[in-house]
């Protein structure tokens, strides 16, 4: 074995086994891409991002760590968002949340994101 080289096991890894998930329709309204990383609290994503913002809130984008989804302007497709898990607290990002990611949090959270206008325009 080389100093630094990775040893992979056999078989497949299973990610966010047991969270809740759900599909969510996003379109790129905006005229440059986005990217949306993998641990980012999806409801404060980019502004010119359009979706349903409260069916996101306390999740994040189901794909490995480390990793992103790409939006190009006018692009519309569907991502799978898993729910965080842990303490269900976000701290900076957009601010828009900035507290708990559950119901503890969601009048809040909705708040903020009609306060800064990223609630219009909503694909369902």
């Amino acid at each position: 074995m080389k100093p630094g080289a990775f040893q992979i096991a056999e078989g497949t890894i299973t990610i966010n086994e047991g969270r809740q998930t759900r599909e969510i329709a996003v379109k790129n309204t905006g005229s440059r891409s986005i990217q949306v990383g993998s641990h980012f609290h999806f409801a404060e994503a980019n502004g010119a991002l359009s979706f349903d913002r409260e069916q996101a809130i306390g999740m994040r984008i189901d794909i490995p760590s480390g990793t992103s989804v790409r939006f190009e302007p006018g692009e519309e497709k569907t991502v799978t968002l898993v729910e965080f898990s842990g303490r269900k607290t976000v701290r900076g990002l957009n601010g828009m949340a900035d507290t708990y990611i559950d119901e503890r949090g969601k009048e809040k959270t909705l708040a903020n994101l009609k306060k800064a206008g990223w609630m219009e325009g909503v694909i369902r």
